[in-house]
């Protein structure tokens, strides 16, 4: 796989308007696969989508030849794209009377609608006739859920320029080339940077700069206003495939991407990435991950999900189909890779975020990072959510109690009240506070904490709720306004609770 020639994008428009013209589109798939089919085909079952295919449209034709792999006859091939350029920009290639992919083409639908083309290679796109299994080396992957989910979480403000490390099929870059007047990707292999430009110049993006090298080789010393990256960041014995494997001991390629972040990036740039972590014996795993935040960042890191060593090499020995051979070979790959967890001490390995803000206030000393875990369900794209945390945090930080007494709060939109307790009672046993949006998180607050979110609106300073508040309870307002404070902070960090700007 990794000798194929890959096509060139010179005449990519003239394939691009045949895609179109045939509904070769996220939509025109559903509508012809129809939900059951079109599900199965994301867990890489083929067979609804064969059945599905089997009309003589230019559709059922693209399906078959660019997403499920199988050979389709010439008339239909020529009926359905411009085949002869197709075949010498080496789109396709021919023999007698079949025409067959070279490469994967899968359609994706961008943040606004938009009809974009990843680019991978056959039988490694998510949704693909194969699924991922390969152990070919320099494998290009395309969409998965990793790459949807930093495209989620990314901070879509207009930025002069931005940098996707580890570009892969591009997916990063070209969501990037929307909002980013320039745009840099990188890679360490060759081939990747050549499908990265093939989905640029398909999905009718501008063109980025492609460059090759590891990590922030090489951009220098160049900064950036965004900086995304989902890196090769699985923990593994040795680095076999360099579309997964770190290739550094143990997490030291994620700790050394975040680390050294903070000189590429420009005052108030953001850097997402998604990363593995490990979990060391005798170390708390937050106080590690608070280690990586470099100098001059604020930080959030959420980890979505924690899985023992066990769990952890049995999903990446299947990743690479290796449970698919002999079984002494598959042994002691899974013997090398407990090996390894054993010699560094590690007991599971954590998945997660990592975002990081440049800030002249955590340069001068006082960083906000916020590192948590939260394995629920939240609703995506995450990226306001994402730039709001940032805001409440930089609100928190220059306000003391009597700051926040001061201000006026209006309750988050969609926040539901919960109240739980024995039928019949007269009071329940306690009040939960739920968000519908964002990260949808579940707090629980005493009554006057229900009572305090309840009310406002942000036409009142919280000081005079609270006052309000203990003339109804008959309790002593300034003990009250002592003890609630620290309950208000923690409402507006997780999101319950938005200050609103005085007028003045």
């Amino acid at each position: 796989m990794s000798t194929t020639r890959l096509p060139v994008s010179d005449r990519s428009p003239l394939l691009r308007e045949a895609l179109l013209a045939a509904a070769f589109t996220a939509d025109g798939l559903l509508e012809l696969l129809g939900a059951p089919a079109y599900a199965a085909l994301a867990r890489s079952e083929t067979v609804p989508a064969l059945r599905a295919t089997r009309g003589q449209s230019p559709l059922d034709t693209l399906v078959r030849l660019f997403l499920l792999q199988h050979p389709v006859p010439h008339a239909r091939a020529r009926a359905a794209l411009p085949l002869a350029e197709c075949i010498e920009d080496g789109w396709v290639t021919h023999a007698g009377d079949e025409v067959r992919a070279v490469v994967d083409v899968r359609p994706y639908s961008g943040p606004e609608g938009q009809d974009w083309y990843i680019v991978s290679d056959l039988g490694c796109a998510v949704g693909g006739a194969g699924g991922i299994g390969s152990r070919e080396e320099g494998v290009v992957l395309g969409v998965g859920g990793a790459s949807t989910t930093l495209a989620g979480i990314t901070v879509r403000t207009p930025v002069a320029s931005a940098l996707d490390i580890g570009t892969g099929s591009g997916i990063q870059a070209l969501h990037a080339s929307q909002h980013a007047t320039r745009v840099t990707a990188t890679d360490l292999n060759p081939r990747a940077l050549e499908f990265a430009r093939l989905t640029l110049a398909l999905s009718g993006a501008p063109a980025a700069d492609l460059r090759l090298g590891s990590l922030y080789e090489p951009v220098g010393t160049e900064t950036y206003d965004l900086i995304v990256s989902n890196p090769p960041f699985v923990i593994s014995p040795g680095a076999r495939l360099t579309y997964r494997d770190g290739g550094m001991g143990g997490d030291d390629l994620c700790r050394n991407l975040v680390q050294q972040t903070g000189d590429r990036l420009n005052e108030g740039g953001y850097a997402h990435f998604l990363a593995n972590w490990q979990h060391v014996e005798g170390e708390e795993w937050r106080n590690r991950l608070s280690s990586w935040v470099p100098y001059g960042c604020d930080a959030w890191i959420v980890q979505r999900e924690v899985q023992d060593v066990t769990q952890y090499a049995e999903l990446w020995l299947r990743d690479s189909g290796d449970h698919r051979t002999d079984p002494a070979e598959y042994a002691a790959r899974y013997d090398a890779w407990l090996d390894e967890f054993e010699a560094r001490r590690t007991k599971s390995v954590g998945f997660g975020w990592i975002t990081l803000r440049k800030s002249a206030v955590a340069a001068a000393g006082n960083p906000s990072i916020v590192i948590e875990e939260w394995p629920h369900a939240v609703e995506q794209p995450l990226g306001p959510a994402v730039e709001a945390h940032f805001a409440r945090q930089d609100y928190l930080r220059e306000q003391d109690d009597a700051g926040l007494l001061a201000g006026r709060f209006a309750l988050a939109a969609e926040v539901v009240q919960e109240q739980v307790g024995l039928p019949g009672a007269e009071d329940p046993e306690h009040v939960v506070l739920r968000q519908n949006r964002g990260m949808r998180r579940a707090t629980k607050v005493d009554t006057v904490g229900a009572g305090f979110a309840g009310v406002c609106d942000g036409t009142l300073p919280a000081g005079r709720i609270l006052d309000a508040i203990a003339q109804l309870m008959n309790e002593d307002p300034v003990l009250l306004r002592d003890r609630t404070p620290q309950a208000i902070r923690l409402l507006v960090e997780e999101g319950f609770l938005e200050p609103v700007p005085s007028a003045g």
